[in-house]
Protein backbone atom coordinates (compact mmCIF):
# COMPACT_ATOMS: atom_id res chain seq x y z
CA UNK A 1 0.00 0.00 0.00
CA UNK A 2 1.18 3.52 -0.79
CA UNK A 3 -1.29 5.15 1.60
CA UNK A 4 0.00 7.65 4.09
CA UNK A 5 -0.56 6.02 7.49
CA UNK A 6 1.12 8.86 9.41
CA UNK A 7 -2.07 10.91 9.48
CA UNK A 8 -4.70 10.62 12.17
CA UNK A 9 -7.78 8.58 11.28
CA UNK A 10 -11.21 10.19 11.09
CA UNK A 11 -14.51 8.55 10.31
CA UNK A 12 -17.30 9.90 8.10
CA UNK A 13 -20.26 7.61 8.60
CA UNK A 14 -19.00 4.11 7.83
CA UNK A 15 -15.92 5.28 5.88
CA UNK A 16 -12.53 5.75 7.51
CA UNK A 17 -10.19 8.44 6.17
CA UNK A 18 -6.47 8.55 6.95
CA UNK A 19 -4.35 6.49 9.28
CA UNK A 20 -3.70 3.84 6.64
CA UNK A 21 -7.35 3.38 5.66
CA UNK A 22 -8.04 2.61 1.96
CA UNK A 23 -8.21 5.64 -0.32
CA UNK A 24 -11.87 6.65 -0.70
CA UNK A 25 -13.44 8.17 -3.82
CA UNK A 26 -15.75 11.15 -3.51
CA UNK A 27 -18.08 13.12 -5.76
CA UNK A 28 -20.65 15.89 -5.49
CA UNK A 29 -24.27 16.17 -6.57
CA UNK A 30 -24.71 18.68 -9.40
CA UNK A 31 -28.46 18.98 -9.97
CA UNK A 32 -30.39 21.96 -8.50
CA UNK A 33 -30.33 21.36 -4.75
CA UNK A 34 -34.03 22.02 -4.17
CA UNK A 35 -35.06 19.30 -6.62
CA UNK A 36 -35.23 16.49 -4.07
CA UNK A 37 -36.20 13.73 -6.48
CA UNK A 38 -33.35 14.40 -8.91
CA UNK A 39 -30.79 14.69 -6.12
CA UNK A 40 -31.86 11.36 -4.64
CA UNK A 41 -31.77 9.72 -8.08
CA UNK A 42 -28.28 11.06 -8.80
CA UNK A 43 -27.00 10.05 -5.37
CA UNK A 44 -28.29 6.51 -5.92
CA UNK A 45 -26.48 6.35 -9.27
CA UNK A 46 -23.28 7.54 -7.62
CA UNK A 47 -23.58 4.95 -4.87
CA UNK A 48 -24.18 2.21 -7.45
CA UNK A 49 -21.11 3.33 -9.42
CA UNK A 50 -18.83 2.80 -6.41
CA UNK A 51 -18.76 6.28 -4.88
CA UNK A 52 -17.61 6.09 -1.25
CA UNK A 53 -18.65 9.57 -0.07
CA UNK A 54 -21.05 12.08 -1.67
CA UNK A 55 -21.35 15.82 -1.06
CA UNK A 56 -24.35 18.13 -1.40
CA UNK A 57 -24.44 21.90 -1.22
CA UNK A 58 -26.53 23.45 1.56
CA UNK A 59 -26.99 27.12 0.61
CA UNK A 60 -30.16 27.70 2.64
CA UNK A 61 -32.59 26.06 5.07
CA UNK A 62 -34.79 24.79 2.23
CA UNK A 63 -31.89 22.56 1.11
CA UNK A 64 -32.10 20.68 4.42
CA UNK A 65 -35.15 18.87 3.02
CA UNK A 66 -32.88 17.42 0.35
CA UNK A 67 -30.34 16.46 3.02
CA UNK A 68 -33.01 14.57 4.96
CA UNK A 69 -34.23 12.79 1.82
CA UNK A 70 -30.70 11.78 0.88
CA UNK A 71 -30.03 10.35 4.33
CA UNK A 72 -33.14 8.18 3.98
CA UNK A 73 -32.26 6.88 0.53
CA UNK A 74 -28.50 6.23 0.44
CA UNK A 75 -26.14 4.31 2.70
CA UNK A 76 -22.86 6.04 1.82
CA UNK A 77 -21.71 9.02 3.93
CA UNK A 78 -23.19 12.42 3.09
CA UNK A 79 -21.19 15.65 3.31
CA UNK A 80 -22.83 19.05 3.72
CA UNK A 81 -21.08 21.80 1.77
CA UNK A 82 -21.42 25.02 3.79
CA UNK A 83 -20.28 28.54 2.99
CA UNK A 84 -20.31 31.42 5.49
CA UNK A 85 -23.48 30.61 7.49
CA UNK A 86 -22.59 28.63 10.62
CA UNK A 87 -26.28 28.03 11.34
CA UNK A 88 -26.57 25.86 8.23
CA UNK A 89 -23.69 23.75 9.52
CA UNK A 90 -25.52 23.26 12.83
CA UNK A 91 -28.76 22.43 11.02
CA UNK A 92 -26.97 19.96 8.72
CA UNK A 93 -25.43 18.14 11.67
CA UNK A 94 -28.87 17.98 13.30
CA UNK A 95 -30.25 16.57 10.02
CA UNK A 96 -27.77 13.69 10.20
CA UNK A 97 -24.96 14.52 7.77
CA UNK A 98 -21.80 12.47 8.20
CA UNK A 99 -19.29 15.23 7.47
CA UNK A 100 -19.24 19.00 7.04
CA UNK A 101 -17.15 20.94 4.54
CA UNK A 102 -16.58 24.46 5.87
CA UNK A 103 -13.82 27.00 6.41
CA UNK A 104 -13.90 28.11 10.06
CA UNK A 105 -12.41 31.51 9.21
CA UNK A 106 -15.37 32.32 6.96
CA UNK A 107 -18.18 31.79 9.44
CA UNK A 108 -17.56 34.64 11.85
CA UNK A 109 -16.45 35.03 15.44
CA UNK A 110 -14.89 32.44 17.73
CA UNK A 111 -18.18 31.71 19.44
CA UNK A 112 -19.69 30.63 16.11
CA UNK A 113 -16.70 28.41 15.33
CA UNK A 114 -17.01 26.88 18.80
CA UNK A 115 -20.71 26.14 18.27
CA UNK A 116 -19.94 24.25 15.05
CA UNK A 117 -16.97 22.42 16.57
CA UNK A 118 -19.01 21.40 19.63
CA UNK A 119 -21.96 20.22 17.52
CA UNK A 120 -19.72 18.16 15.24
CA UNK A 121 -17.81 16.65 18.18
CA UNK A 122 -21.03 15.64 19.92
CA UNK A 123 -22.39 14.03 16.74
CA UNK A 124 -19.09 12.41 15.74
CA UNK A 125 -19.01 14.42 12.50
CA UNK A 126 -15.62 15.38 10.99
CA UNK A 127 -14.98 18.73 9.33
CA UNK A 128 -13.22 19.15 5.99
CA UNK A 129 -11.44 22.44 5.67
CA UNK A 130 -11.61 23.31 1.99
CA UNK A 131 -8.92 25.76 0.94
CA UNK A 132 -9.24 26.94 -2.65
CA UNK A 133 -6.56 28.94 -4.46
CA UNK A 134 -9.23 31.38 -5.63
CA UNK A 135 -10.40 32.36 -2.16
CA UNK A 136 -7.34 32.88 0.03
CA UNK A 137 -7.33 35.48 2.81
CA UNK A 138 -6.20 38.97 1.77
CA UNK A 139 -3.43 39.17 4.38
CA UNK A 140 -1.98 35.85 3.21
CA UNK A 141 -2.12 36.91 -0.43
CA UNK A 142 -0.32 40.13 0.49
CA UNK A 143 2.33 38.23 2.44
CA UNK A 144 3.18 35.91 -0.47
CA UNK A 145 2.48 38.32 -3.30
CA UNK A 146 -0.35 36.23 -4.73
CA UNK A 147 -1.50 32.62 -4.87
CA UNK A 148 1.39 30.27 -4.12
CA UNK A 149 1.54 26.75 -2.69
CA UNK A 150 3.00 28.24 0.50
CA UNK A 151 0.06 30.66 0.76
CA UNK A 152 -2.43 27.82 0.35
CA UNK A 153 -0.79 25.79 3.10
CA UNK A 154 -0.65 28.75 5.47
CA UNK A 155 -4.36 29.34 4.90
CA UNK A 156 -5.08 25.69 5.63
CA UNK A 157 -3.03 25.68 8.82
CA UNK A 158 -4.76 28.88 9.95
CA UNK A 159 -8.19 27.29 9.57
CA UNK A 160 -6.99 24.18 11.37
CA UNK A 161 -5.80 26.32 14.30
CA UNK A 162 -9.29 27.81 14.65
CA UNK A 163 -10.73 24.33 15.24
CA UNK A 164 -7.86 23.11 17.40
CA UNK A 165 -8.46 26.12 19.67
CA UNK A 166 -11.68 24.38 20.71
CA UNK A 167 -10.08 20.92 20.97
CA UNK A 168 -11.58 19.72 17.70
CA UNK A 169 -9.35 17.30 15.80
CA UNK A 170 -11.61 15.28 13.47
CA UNK A 171 -10.29 17.29 10.56
CA UNK A 172 -9.64 16.62 6.87
CA UNK A 173 -7.77 19.23 4.81
CA UNK A 174 -8.01 19.99 1.09
CA UNK A 175 -5.83 22.47 -0.82
CA UNK A 176 -7.33 22.65 -4.28
CA UNK A 177 -6.26 24.65 -7.30
CA UNK A 178 -7.01 24.51 -11.01
CA UNK A 179 -3.25 24.78 -11.49
CA UNK A 180 -1.99 21.19 -11.24
CA UNK A 181 1.55 22.21 -10.27
CA UNK A 182 0.40 24.56 -7.47
CA UNK A 183 -1.98 21.90 -6.18
CA UNK A 184 0.79 19.29 -6.20
CA UNK A 185 3.29 21.51 -4.39
CA UNK A 186 0.71 22.64 -1.82
CA UNK A 187 -0.12 19.06 -0.82
CA UNK A 188 3.57 18.18 -0.80
CA UNK A 189 4.23 20.98 1.70
CA UNK A 190 1.11 20.17 3.73
CA UNK A 191 2.16 16.54 4.11
CA UNK A 192 5.25 17.75 5.99
CA UNK A 193 3.31 20.03 8.34
CA UNK A 194 -0.14 18.54 8.74
CA UNK A 195 -1.05 15.42 10.73
CA UNK A 196 -4.61 15.36 9.42
CA UNK A 197 -5.88 13.38 6.40
CA UNK A 198 -5.59 15.11 3.03
CA UNK A 199 -8.43 15.26 0.50
CA UNK A 200 -6.80 15.43 -2.94
CA UNK A 201 -8.24 17.16 -5.97
CA UNK A 202 -7.54 19.48 -8.89
CA UNK A 203 -10.47 21.87 -8.79
CA UNK A 204 -12.11 23.19 -11.96
CA UNK A 205 -10.08 20.59 -13.84
CA UNK A 206 -12.25 20.89 -16.96
CA UNK A 207 -14.30 18.56 -19.11
CA UNK A 208 -13.77 14.82 -19.10
CA UNK A 209 -10.71 14.55 -21.33
CA UNK A 210 -8.45 17.25 -19.88
CA UNK A 211 -9.96 16.92 -16.40
CA UNK A 212 -9.00 13.26 -16.14
CA UNK A 213 -5.48 13.97 -17.39
CA UNK A 214 -4.90 16.85 -14.95
CA UNK A 215 -6.32 14.81 -12.08
CA UNK A 216 -4.24 11.76 -12.94
CA UNK A 217 -1.11 13.90 -12.97
CA UNK A 218 -1.82 15.74 -9.71
CA UNK A 219 -3.70 13.15 -7.66
CA UNK A 220 -1.84 10.14 -9.04
CA UNK A 221 1.57 11.72 -8.57
CA UNK A 222 0.83 12.50 -4.92
CA UNK A 223 -0.64 9.07 -4.17
CA UNK A 224 2.44 7.40 -5.61
CA UNK A 225 4.45 9.34 -3.01
CA UNK A 226 2.20 8.22 -0.18
CA UNK A 227 0.45 11.59 0.07
CA UNK A 228 -3.34 11.71 0.24
CA UNK A 229 -6.17 9.82 1.89
CA UNK A 230 -9.33 10.55 -0.10
CA UNK A 231 -9.82 11.89 -3.63
CA UNK A 232 -12.22 13.63 -5.96
CA UNK A 233 -11.71 13.84 -9.72
CA UNK A 234 -13.56 17.07 -10.55
CA UNK A 235 -15.10 17.05 -14.03
CA UNK A 236 -17.50 19.28 -15.90
CA UNK A 237 -19.62 16.24 -16.65
CA UNK A 238 -21.86 13.62 -15.08
CA UNK A 239 -20.46 13.02 -11.57
CA UNK A 240 -20.65 9.26 -12.18
CA UNK A 241 -17.74 9.81 -14.57
CA UNK A 242 -15.80 11.38 -11.68
CA UNK A 243 -16.24 8.22 -9.65
CA UNK A 244 -15.34 5.95 -12.56
CA UNK A 245 -12.20 7.98 -13.23
CA UNK A 246 -11.25 7.95 -9.55
CA UNK A 247 -11.65 4.19 -9.28
CA UNK A 248 -9.65 3.63 -12.48
CA UNK A 249 -6.91 5.89 -11.17
CA UNK A 250 -6.65 3.90 -7.94
CA UNK A 251 -6.58 0.64 -9.91
CA UNK A 252 -3.87 2.01 -12.20
CA UNK A 253 -1.51 2.51 -9.25
CA UNK A 254 -2.57 -0.71 -7.53
CA UNK A 255 -4.45 0.93 -4.67
CA UNK A 256 -7.68 -0.92 -5.50
CA UNK A 257 -7.82 -4.62 -6.20
CA UNK A 258 -11.52 -5.13 -6.89
CA UNK A 259 -12.38 -5.64 -10.54
CA UNK A 260 -10.44 -6.41 -13.67
CA UNK A 261 -7.18 -4.71 -14.62
CA UNK A 262 -6.66 -4.49 -18.38
CA UNK A 263 -3.37 -4.68 -20.24
CA UNK A 264 -3.52 -3.92 -23.96
CA UNK A 265 -0.88 -2.88 -26.45
CA UNK A 266 -1.12 0.28 -28.59
CA UNK A 267 -0.91 -1.82 -31.80
CA UNK A 268 1.63 -1.51 -34.60
CA UNK A 269 2.12 -2.67 -38.17
CA UNK A 270 2.33 -6.30 -37.04
CA UNK A 271 -1.30 -6.27 -35.86
CA UNK A 272 -3.62 -8.16 -38.20
CA UNK A 273 -6.81 -8.31 -36.12
CA UNK A 274 -9.21 -5.58 -34.98
CA UNK A 275 -7.42 -5.18 -31.66
CA UNK A 276 -8.89 -1.77 -30.83
CA UNK A 277 -12.41 -3.08 -31.36
CA UNK A 278 -11.72 -6.22 -29.33
CA UNK A 279 -10.21 -4.24 -26.44
CA UNK A 280 -13.16 -1.86 -26.27
CA UNK A 281 -15.67 -4.71 -26.41
CA UNK A 282 -13.84 -6.64 -23.70
CA UNK A 283 -13.70 -3.60 -21.42
CA UNK A 284 -17.41 -2.94 -21.95
CA UNK A 285 -18.54 -6.53 -21.36
CA UNK A 286 -16.37 -6.93 -18.27
CA UNK A 287 -17.17 -3.54 -16.74
CA UNK A 288 -19.17 -5.08 -13.91
CA UNK A 289 -16.88 -8.05 -13.29
CA UNK A 290 -15.42 -7.89 -9.75
CA UNK A 291 -12.86 -10.66 -10.15
CA UNK A 292 -9.40 -9.60 -9.07
CA UNK A 293 -7.58 -10.59 -12.27
CA UNK A 294 -5.44 -9.05 -15.00
CA UNK A 295 -6.70 -9.46 -18.57
CA UNK A 296 -4.43 -8.87 -21.58
CA UNK A 297 -5.63 -7.92 -25.07
CA UNK A 298 -2.56 -8.00 -27.32
CA UNK A 299 -2.01 -7.45 -31.01
CA UNK A 300 0.47 -10.17 -31.93
CA UNK A 301 2.56 -13.01 -30.57
CA UNK A 302 5.50 -10.66 -29.99
CA UNK A 303 3.49 -8.65 -27.44
CA UNK A 304 1.20 -11.50 -26.48
CA UNK A 305 2.04 -14.44 -24.25
CA UNK A 306 5.58 -13.15 -23.81
CA UNK A 307 5.31 -9.51 -22.73
CA UNK A 308 1.93 -10.14 -21.09
CA UNK A 309 2.99 -13.33 -19.35
CA UNK A 310 2.06 -11.87 -15.95
CA UNK A 311 -1.58 -11.55 -16.99
CA UNK A 312 -3.97 -14.12 -15.57
CA UNK A 313 -5.58 -14.57 -18.97
CA UNK A 314 -5.41 -12.93 -22.38
CA UNK A 315 -5.70 -13.08 -26.11
CA UNK A 316 -3.18 -12.22 -28.80
CA UNK A 317 -3.68 -11.80 -32.53
CA UNK A 318 -2.19 -13.54 -35.54
CA UNK A 319 -3.14 -13.46 -39.23
CA UNK A 320 -6.96 -13.47 -39.11
CA UNK A 321 -6.70 -15.63 -36.01
CA UNK A 322 -5.31 -15.52 -32.51
CA UNK A 323 -4.45 -17.38 -29.36
CA UNK A 324 -5.93 -17.61 -25.89
CA UNK A 325 -3.32 -17.80 -23.12
CA UNK A 326 -3.05 -18.04 -19.35
CA UNK A 327 0.02 -16.86 -17.46
CA UNK A 328 1.99 -16.83 -20.70
CA UNK A 329 0.99 -20.38 -21.72
CA UNK A 330 -1.05 -20.75 -24.93
CA UNK A 331 -4.15 -22.84 -24.38
CA UNK A 332 -5.96 -22.51 -27.70
CA UNK A 333 -5.64 -21.14 -31.23
CA UNK A 334 -8.88 -19.60 -32.52
CA UNK A 335 -10.34 -17.72 -35.49
CA UNK A 336 -10.47 -13.95 -34.89
CA UNK A 337 -14.26 -13.91 -34.54
CA UNK A 338 -14.14 -16.45 -31.68
CA UNK A 339 -11.42 -14.77 -29.59
CA UNK A 340 -13.62 -12.51 -27.48
CA UNK A 341 -16.22 -15.19 -26.77
CA UNK A 342 -13.55 -17.67 -25.71
CA UNK A 343 -11.94 -15.07 -23.46
CA UNK A 344 -15.22 -14.24 -21.72
CA UNK A 345 -16.04 -17.92 -21.32
CA UNK A 346 -12.71 -18.63 -19.63
CA UNK A 347 -13.04 -15.63 -17.33
CA UNK A 348 -16.49 -16.85 -16.29
CA UNK A 349 -14.90 -20.13 -15.16
CA UNK A 350 -12.17 -18.41 -13.12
Amino acid sequence: MFTNDKTVKVKAGNVEIGGGAPISVQSMLCVPVHNIEENVAQAKRLQASGCDIVRVTVPDKEALKTVEALKKNISIPLVADIHFDYRLALDSVAAGVDKVRINPGNIGSDDKVKLVADACRKAGVPIRIGVNSGSLEKNILAKYGGVTPEAMVESGMYHISLLEKFDFEDIVLSLKSSDTFKMYKAYELAAEKCRYPLHLGVTEAGTENMGVIKSAAGIGGLLLRGIGNTIRVSLTDDPVKEVEAGIKLLKAIDLRKDGIRFVSCPTCGRTQIDLIGLAKQAEEKLADCKKNITVAIMGCVVNGPGEASAADIGIAGGKNCGVLFKKGEIIRKLPEEELLGALLEEIEKM
